[in-house]
Parts: C-alpha cells; sequence; structure tokens
C-alpha cells in the first residue's frame, strides 16, 4: 500500500495505476494534448490519480489554489487559459465553493466531476487501465506514440502565494520536479519502512514535491489528510498512521504542538519545516515535548520549491541550511545593506517561467535561466544560508534599513504564544515607520521598547505603532498573508483620520 486518505482504503501502486490509466483516458476524450487543465480538488487519492492521469496523457494539471478566494483562482484560470477544471462534487459542496464554481463558469471555463466521469466509463475503459496496471510501460509507450514527450516541457502550473500580489502562474517542467525531488532525497535519509503524513495542499509546491511526489515515486507510503487547520485531529492521525516523515509550515507545526499528546509523535523521525520562518518556540517545543528535530528549509514555488535545507548530517541553528547540489547562486548588492545580497539562482530545479493575467497563456522564462529569489541572505563560510528578509520587506526608517522579519522575529521572542506581522508606513519626517500587527492582546509599544533596550536593538527597529487584533491574516499554505495585514492598517489609519 502506497498512498491513504482520510477514507482509510489505501491503494497499491497497482491500484494507482489503474486508476491514472482509466480515468487519464477519460480526460483524454474532452482536452487536447498539451492542455492547461485545471485541478480543484483537496488531498485525497483521486487527486494524485487525476495529476498523474493527466500527465500520462500529456496534459498539464494546473492547481488552483482555492484558499486564495474566488477572484484569485479565476484570475489564475485567465493567466493559465485553462478551458477544463476537474473537481469533486462532494468537496464543492462541503467547502461551500458554490460561488467560486459559478464564478469560474461566468468565465467561460467548463467545470468537470470526477464522480460524473466515474460513472460514464465504460467497461473497456475500466479493462484498459487493468491492462496498463499488469504493463505500465508498454501501456505509457502505446500513449506516447500519438505525441511528442519532452521532459523540460511542462508538468505542472501552481501558483505564487500572493502574500505581496496578485498570484502568478509557475510553470514547472518534469526535468524541474525530477531534478528537486533527487537535490532533496541526497540531502536526507529515508527508507521503504517510513511513511510520510502530507497535510500541506497539493496545490502548493512544498506539499506537491516534497510532500508527494518525492516519497511516492520513490517507493514511500504516502498520507494524505485534506486540511492543514485541523489542529486538534492531525495529531491524533500521525499516531494512528504510525507517520515517520512529517512536512509542515511554522504556523501549522506550532498549532499541533499545542493540542497534541506528548506521544502522538512518537513514531516521528523527522520535521521538515518550511514557507516562512520556523521560531525557536515551535523548534524548542518539539525538540523538549516530543524528542522531534525539526529541520528548516528554504525555497520557493519557483524551485520546485527547495533552495536550501538543514539536515540530520548538516544543521545550523537560525539557518535554513545549505544549498541543494548543483544549484548555482550569487549574491547582488543592495543599497542601503550592508550584510549580504539580493539572492539569484540557476540550476535544474528553476521554474520554466511566469503565466502573467496580461499575457495570458505566453510562459515568460527567467533572464538566462537566473532566478532572483527576492530574498537578502547571508553565506556563512561552511555555506549555511541566513535569511535576512524579503527586499520588498525592508523599511527606510531615518535613511536606515530595517528589516521587517527580523522586528517579526523579536515581537514572536517577546510574545512567543501570539502570532505577529510588521508592515511599512509613511512617515512625513522619517520617511517610513513601523507597524507591528499581533494576536496578543495585552501587547504594548512599551513592552516592545523595553524589550528592545534589554536586548540592545536600534531604537529605529521599534515599532511606531502596536495594532492588536483578533488574528493575523494568514493565507491557505500557512504564509502571513501581507496584503491582508497591510489592509488591517490601512483601515486603522483611515478610522484615525475620520475622527
Amino acid at each position: 500500500r502506497v498512498l491513504e486518505d482520510v477514507e482509510r482504503n489505501p491503494v497499491s501502486f497497482r491500484k494507482l495505476i489503474t486508476g491514472t490509466f482509466a480515468l487519464g483516458k477519460e480526460m483524454a476524450a474532452e482536452t487536447g494534448a498539451g492542455e492547461r487543465v485545471g485541478l480543484l480538488l483537496p488531498n485525497v487519492i483521486a487527486t494524485a490519480m487525476t495529476f498523474f492521469g493527466l500527465h500520462a496523457y500529456g496534459r498539464v494539471p494546473t492547481m488552483l489554489n482555492f484558499s486564495t478566494g474566488v477572484r484569485n483562482v479565476v484570475s489564475g484560470c485567465g493567466s493559465a487559459t485553462v478551458k477544463t477544471i476537474y473537481s469533486s462534487r462532494k468537496f464543492i459542496e462541503q467547502a461551500k465553493f458554490e460561488d467560486m464554481v459559478a464564478a469560474v463558469e461566468a468565465a467561460g471555463v467548463r467545470v468537470r466531476y470526477l464522480e460524473d466521469l466515474g460513472a460514464e466509463m465504460g467497461t473497456a475503459t475500466k479493462l484498459w487501465g487493468l491492462a496498463a496496471a499488469a504493463m505500465p510501460r508498454l501501456a505509457y509507450r502505446m500513449v506516447c506514440k500519438r505525441q511528442d514527450r519532452d521532459p523540460n516541457g511542462a508538468a505542472v502550473v501552481l501558483f505564487t502565494s500572493g502574500t505581496e500580489g496578485v498570484p502568478k502562474g509557475v510553470v514547472l517542467s518534469h526535468v524541474n520536479l525530477q531534478a528537486n525531488r533527487y537535490q532533496v532525497a541526497s540531502m536526507i535519509d529515508f527508507g521503504p519502512r517510513d511513511i510520510v503524513f502530507n497535510a500541506l495542499p497539493l496545490f502548493h509546491s512544498f506539499g506537491l514535491t516534497c510532500g508527494t511526489l518525492l516519497p511516492l515515486l520513490s517507493g514511500i507510503k504516502v498520507f494524505l489528510y485534506p486540511s492543514p487547520l485541523h489542529y486538534r485531529i492531525v495529531p491524533e492521525l500521525v499516531y494512528d498512521t504510525n507517520a515517520t516523515l512529517m512536512f509542515g509550515t511554522d504556523t501549522f507545526l506550532d498549532g499541533y504542538a499545542r493540542f497534541a499528546n506528548p506521544y502522538d509523535f512518537y513514531s516521528i523521525r523527522y520535521v521538515f519545516s518550511g514557507a516562512e520562518k520556523l521560531k525557536d518556540a515551535t523548534r524548542n517545543i518539539y525538540s523538549e515535548r516530543f524528542g522531534v528535530r525539526v529541520f528548516e528549509g528554504y525555497g520557493a514555488t519557483e524551485t520546485a520549491p527547495v533552495l536550501a535545507m538543514n539536515s540530520p548530517m548538516h544543521n545550523r541553528r537560525g539557518s535554513v541550511g545549505k544549498l541543494v547540489p548543483g544549484l548555482q547562486y550569487r549574491l547582488e548588492p543592495v543599497p542601503g545593506i550592508t550584510e549580504g545580497g539580493g539572492l539569484l539562482v540557476k540550476g535544474p530545479n528553476i521554474m520554466a517561467g511566469y503565466l502573467r493575467a496580461e499575457a495570458p497563456g505566453k510562459v515568460q522564462p527567467p533572464e538566462d535561466g537566473w532566478y532572483d529569489t527576492g530574498d537578502i541572505v547571508i553565506l556563512d563560510d561552511q555555506g549555511y544560508v541566513f535569511i535576512q528578509g524579503r527586499a520588498k520587506r525592508f523599511a527606510k526608517v531615518a535613511g536606515e534599513m530595517v528589516s521587517l522579519a527580523m522586528v517579526e522575529g523579536e515581537a514572536a521572542k517577546l510574545w512567543p504564544e501570539y502570532r505577529h506581522a510588521a508592515v511599512a508606513r509613511p512617515d512625513p519626517k522619517k520617511g517610513e515607520q513601523l507597524v507591528l500587527v499581533t494576536s496578543n492582546p495585552g501587547a504594548s509599544r512599551s513592552d516592545f521598547d523595553a524589550y528592545a533596550k534589554s536586548r540592545g536593538i536600534a531604537s529605529i527597529a521599534v515599532p511606531a505603532r502596536v495594532l492588536v487584533v483578533k488574528e493575523v491574516p494568514v493565507l491557505g499554505t500557512g504564509k502571513t498573508d501581507f496584503r491582508g495585514v497591510a489592509a488591517l492598517v490601512e483601515v486603522q489609519e483611515q478610522g484615525e483620520t475620520s475622527r
């Protein structure tokens, strides 16, 4: 058994291949070769079958991020020129996405349900699936005779998180996915006895490549769970499935730790964290309460996704580990930044290009193959990467550059039980000022100022204002929604102005 979901009916490779070829044949009959086909599905076995089924027949799965809302899903369909979406009627009803379906249909996109495809599937197609599972290499060669296959051709379209703007479509090739799979595999130890628990959505590159493709294509069992936000349920299922490897973001891992029994993670060997900075409090609770090491990594959708990671052999606290093998890099100077530089990377895992709303369907490759991460980093003499922050997430206060990520990190040390986000706002005297948005109901600027003085932190890094909110906005991937945070600050400012 290699794949299981919440239905608790695990499937073997043979059954997975059967479903892949049978479902793929049905979808191929109503889509064109090379067409980008939308998937609006949760983490279930049928999603994996649909994904591989589209691959088998030369279609390009386009993973729609339903957590970003109706507007972004419709925009994504336009950017990728999606004509058909495959979804599940049960999923749409349970998630209450009827408005989303209506919106994409109004935009001219056809929505097909897997339940209907299954009901329409004839005996001949089912027999074809069984025969293909018995002779998968031959079946694949028979399918491939009808069209040219290019390993550098599009394998999947994912979308950026949209933390700082409208999500862009990211086209990853088969080479990109396979290269990153092997890059990661070269840095961690795993074997046939391991079980991966993956609650990260497949529309997220971390959940797709690391949580699903890496283990599944290595013969390791994967348990798919549909939502990383079920903080009480996930730890219990990790225990029940005897999972040994788990992937997550700091937000999700912190949530699990708050509700987990100390024995829930007894079988876990390693936890790998990415997508956002791992807080010391999260790392410590897994180590002290559960006896589990959390290894922090770093990447981007555009890099399929892993760029660097800590591992059992190479681990340095505070860093995101060492760059993966086969990756070229360079650091470019950034005005106002004295330590580190802007990180640009080039290698086999770098995307084929972007799909943008202003140029639908046109893939825009990175210049000369170099991808600008937009991050300012420091590499020490042993090759460990330390992220200083996003180039866009620096504020210029009184002529000095201040990292918003650093301010958030200090707030997390002062108030570790809460979530924080820092934004820069215009200031008539200093150019910009810092505003800290926090979920700590007792937070105050004076407390942060006193903490900063005790730690020797420069006064320009102390927020001019502290805004307390019930919840700091978070995207479905676990990252902070900085656009949402900025909107909260703007609403507060407008309210103060109107008084």
